[in-house]
Parts: structure tokens; sequence; C-alpha cells
């Protein structure tokens, strides 16, 4: 199994690459910058440079992935900035999925972001599954704690599996 994670330089993220590696899946983890490229490679992590606020940056990232982790609840900005997110980034992606080796997306529905913004998002995810049949998992686990975070999307992740 490969997870293309979004959202992957946060302690959680770290966790979450260490785990699945540990147990022979991949992560292709997500990063804006070079910046984090070390850590993430040190986790194990195949790094893929790339946006969420530009989905053409990530398009391509989604080859031979079988869960998109779409794990943004703790992003930071300016509320303009974070809305489309969870709103119409997360759409488009979704709709990129479509046709593609993608067979389930777990999306972080917790965190520091505004409840109202992250609940349009798990709106817009379960929509697009009813329409394009593509299974999900909310993830509403407690981002403050890396290690049991971790294991609650090992557990999403395993449910997308079966």
């Amino acid at each position: 199994m490969r997870l293309f994670l979004v959202g992957a330089a946060s302690a959680r993220g770290l966790a979450l690459t260490r785990s699945l590696v540990a147990d022979d899946h991949a992560v292709r983890a997500v990063t804006r910058t070079e910046e984090h490229r070390a850590v993430l490679e040190e986790a194990g992590a195949e790094v893929w440079i790339g946006t969420p606020d530009r989905i053409g940056s990530l398009r391509y990232g989604l080859e031979n992935v079988t869960i998109l982790g779409w794990c943004l609840g703790n992003a930071a900005g300016p509320r303009e900035l974070i809305e489309p997110l969870h709103g119409s980034r997360l759409h488009m992606m979704l709709e990129k999925t479509i046709d593609t080796t993608v067979r389930g997306v777990l999306y972080e529905q917790a965190g520091s972001v505004d409840p109202e913004i992250l609940a349009t998002g798990a709106g817009i995810v379960r929509t697009m599954q009813e329409q394009n049949e593509i299974p999900y998992e909310l993830l509403d686990a407690d981002p403050a704690d890396a290690e049991a975070w971790a294991a609650a999307a090992r557990t999403s992740i395993d449910a997308l599996l079966r």
C-alpha cells in the first residue's frame, strides 16, 4: 500500500510514516519546500514537493497511490488561505483521484482549524464518496498527541484497506 500524505512534516505525520514504513508500506510525503526533505526521508518517506494550494503540483504524485491522506487539521495561516484547503482545493483534489489507483481517502477532521471549516471538508469528502464511490475515513483523533494520532490514522487506513 502507498499513502500519499498531505500534511506530512508534522510530528504526527512523521509518526504515521514511521509506523507504515515499519510494516513495509510506502509513504509519499508532501512538503512545500526542500527544507523538510531530510526529516521525511529519515522517517522512510518518498518526498513529493508540492502544495495543496496548487492542486496541479500534487496531481502526478497520486501515481500508484492506494490511499490519499488529507491531514491538514492543524494548517496555519489566515482564514482566507485555510478555507480553500478544506473547501475548493480539497474538492479539486478529490476530483483528481477519479480514475486513478486511489482506493480510499483519509480526511483529518480535527485540529486547530475552525471546526466549521473542518465540517465543510468532511461534507465534501462524503459528497464525493456518494458520487464516485471512493471509500473514506474521517480522522478525529487529537493531533496534539502524535503517537495516539498515528495509531488512530493506522486504524482508519487499515479499515480502508479492508
